[in-house]
């Protein structure tokens, strides 16, 4: 119910800013800008499907694979222990607890082409156990939570837009995101906890978030005492050496059944071409609705007004120019990259404001988009308390990310 409140409010608030810069301002262009602006993102909306159908294919035709083999299983027997306390609907055994595992996995390392399948995956192994199946159960609202606050290791696709804009050092903004993501989850997983009414006492859950902070800890040690084209080879290696890895031992796995994977690999493949159609309504709806809001002009109001109101506070307002980013964040990843790639072409890649941008965009994940495609491939229509929640983690990643780069770069 509240993503309909707000899809309906991307068209009205971006109607009612588009009567005003005609009113006021003798804009006429701006309604042939609005209209365009949503027969183009109608367009990029099935290109982005037309392009995750053979990403879809090719992990789902995998994760088949090891699903046949047992892998999945090990996996979700591995983190059993956390995943039964955070996803207590969930049986102990179920599929789901491997295709949550793995889709975690590929986002901590960066890997966002394939936590997509990963998850949707997941997603559709959870809405086998719902009873409802057009409401979102608790299971299916901490995993959307943790997709969106999105804890990334490894933000290799930032430090490669900063490397090709020039920027001195790269990999510095790396410190940043890492701690700006981790205190965006960390905020997710306890406020759902607290909601869901999961003892945060639990000496199991204790364990394995200080395991996870020693984790973060640790990386921001090792990276701090790395030069920059060690922390870039280093990180690009292990994602994807992890990655092959893992299929690597599906197929081993799936030797040692004596499984057909060819054919297990069809049927897994065939399943993400049905998912891959599945999207494009829900990609259309919300791409165009942000669209549309952002052509109207909606967005630079915004900014604007906020611009404003920090300056009259006394406040220092260097980060604002990032703000934007953090506006498009929960909306589209595309814009919000995009955002963040004009504010380095413009300012410089070094220039303080494009570090915040950098942070921002690395905090956490496309929140509406998450929620759209993933709630979307399983027919869920009522999200409950899924997107407040999101939003919560989505503002922390935000607001912690301007923190760090004032801590690191200010």
């Amino acid at each position: 119910m509240v993503l309909n409140y707000i899809w309906i409010a991307f068209f009205v608030v971006a109607f009612v800013v588009a009567v005003g810069r005609t009113l006021f301002c003798g804009d006429l262009t701006v309604w042939s800008d609005v209209m365009g602006a949503s027969f183009g993102s109608a367009a990029t909306a099935f290109e982005l499907a037309l392009g995750l159908t053979g990403i879809l294919s090719l992990w789902l035709g995998l994760m088949k694979i090891g699903e046949r083999a047992g892998v999945i299983r090990v996996f979700g027997r591995l983190v059993s222990p956390l995943f039964t306390r955070l996803f207590p609907g969930v049986p102990k055994d179920h599929p789901a607890m491997g295709s949550i595992f793995m889709n975690v996995s590929a986002n901590m390392l960066g890997l966002d082409n394939a936590a997509t399948p990963l998850g949707l995956k997941a997603m559709t192994e959870l809405q086998e156990l719902n009873g409802k199946k057009d409401t979102a159960t608790d299971a299916m609202i901490m995993f959307l939570v943790l997709n969106a606050s999105g804890l990334c290791l490894i933000p290799i696709s930032i430090i490669m837009y900063r490397a090709q804009a020039g920027a001195e050092n790269p990999t510095d903004i790396f410190m940043p995101i890492l701690l700006a993501t981790f205190i965006a989850t960390l905020v997710g997983i306890v406020s759902l906890c607290v909601k869901q009414r999961i003892s945060l006492k639990d000496p199991v859950l204790l364990a394995w978030l200080g395991g996870l902070f020693g984790v973060v800890g640790g990386l921001v040690w090792l990276f701090s005492s790395l030069p920059r084209e060690a922390v870039e080879l280093y990180s690009g290696f292990a994602a994807n050496f992890l990655l092959f890895g893992v299929i690597i031992m599906f197929i081993a796995a799936g030797l040692r059944k004596r499984i057909n994977m060819y054919e297990t690999f069809i049927e897994g493949a065939r399943e993400g071409f049905t998912t891959a159609v599945k999207i494009i309504p829900y990609l259309v709806a919300i791409l165009v609705a942000i669209g549309m809001f952002r052509a109207s002009g909606a967005m630079d109001v915004i900014t604007s007004g906020l611009t404003a109101a920090v300056d009259a506070l006394g406040m220092d307002s260097d980060w604002v120019a990032a703000l934007p980013t953090a506006i498009m964040k929960p909306l589209s990843g595309s814009g919000s990259r995009g955002m963040m790639v004009d504010l380095m072409n413009t300012y410089g890649p070094d220039a303080f404001v494009s570090r915040v941008s950098a942070a921002i965009q690395g905090s956490t994940d496309t929140m509406f988009y998450v929620l759209a495609v993933y709630f979307g491939s399983v027919g869920v229509k009522k999200t409950r308390y899924a997107v407040s929640y999101a939003l919560l983690a989505d503002v922390t990643g935000s607001v912690a990310g301007i923190a760090a780069a004032y801590i690191f770069f200010h």
